[in-house]
């Protein structure tokens, strides 16, 4: 999570959505970069809301607003399904070096998951506290000139967004079965990009 404090703006690390990029390339700028650990790194907006919003208000009466990136959900999933291939993770528990993307999916839509699906929600990320959904500004991680546009103006400066944090290359292509399956039960997850 990156803030600008004079520029009234919050970054919200939505994980798998290039966040580590914008902060490799912002975070020098910024008034206040929580990098780590990855639970405040990936500060969810309704722990925003209750932590550091009323911080803020009370420090100076400043409200600030938040933006963030929604990723298509099978996109996104493929993204956590690489992420965990990494061959760091090799004989651990949220390994998904020896399964199918389609395995992986299946996995990841069940209540209770295995340790290498649970991947948590963009959803439930972006929900505040009244249960309305969404950050100040919200982009599509696959438009993301449209996200450094904004920034660009927003921070009056160029950003050039360096490659860090790459997965491996796996086959994400999903049986017609299981996206059917996906899409039906993560029918909110597809709404809330398709609303961006």
């Amino acid at each position: 999570m990156l803030v600008f404090w004079k520029e009234n703006l919050a970054l919200l690390a939505v994980p798998k959505t290039g966040t580590t990029a914008i902060e490799h390339a912002l975070a020098p700028h910024a008034s206040m970069a929580i990098l780590d650990p990855p639970i405040l790194k990936h500060l969810p907006i309704y722990r925003y809301d209750r932590f550091l919003k009323p911080f803020f208000l009370k420090a100076a009466e400043k409200e600030l607003e938040t933006a963030a990136m929604v990723r298509n959900p099978i996109d996104w999933l493929g993204s956590w399904f690489k992420y965990r291939s990494r061959p760091s993770l090799d004989g651990q528990p949220n390994s998904t070096a020896d399964m199918s993307f389609d395995d992986f999916v299946l996995e990841a839509i069940k209540g209770e998951s295995a340790p290498y699906a649970h991947v948590g929600s963009q959803l439930k990320f972006l929900t505040n506290r009244d249960d309305t959904v969404g950050a100040t500004h919200m982009f599509r991680y696959e438009n993301m000139a449209r996200y450094l546009e904004f920034l660009e103006d927003r921070l009056s400066r160029k950003i050039d967004l360096p490659q860090v944090n790459v997965s491996p290359e796996r086959d994400l292509k999903l049986s017609d079965a299981v996206e059917g399956k996906l899409r039906r039960k993560w029918l909110e997850e597809f709404a809330l990009w398709e609303s961006v």
